[in-house]
């Protein structure tokens, strides 16, 4: 195997990572807001910490290598990567939207309970 190989399969695992991560952070996106739906909003937001510990895990990825390329490293298109950094800006996008989401339900449930007591 020669090196030029071994760092393709190294790039490809950098995008697996990117991926896995990104992938988990969504699953757990997709609890926190099921946790927003049963007004849960405490274990809505432990979700999204939960989450966002997955991003960062893949952002790191994702950054090590641009910043291996900002050194001068060759590193040559790969459709696999592409598709990670896709993932995982969705995902992030995903997670400001969710994040959002959980302060506004808050938000209307307390003024909602406010209503309900008067």
């Amino acid at each position: 195997m020669n090196d030029n190989s071994l760092r393709k399969n190294d790039f490809n695992e950098i995008s697996m990572k990117i991926i896995l991560n990104a992938g988990d952070a969504r699953l757990i996106i997709k609890e926190g807001l099921d946790c927003v739906a049963a007004c849960e909003f405490e274990a809505a937001k432990e979700k999204l910490t939960e989450a966002k510990k997955k991003i960062t895990a893949a952002h790191a990825a994702q950054t090590e290598t641009i910043q291996g390329e900002a050194r001068g490293e060759k590193i040559d298109f790969s459709l696999l990567f592409a598709h990670a950094q896709d993932t995982l800006m969705t995902i992030m996008s995903e997670w400001n939207t969710a994040n959002h989401l959980v302060r506004l339900f808050e938000t209307f449930d307390g003024r909602l309970r406010k209503l309900e007591e008067k």
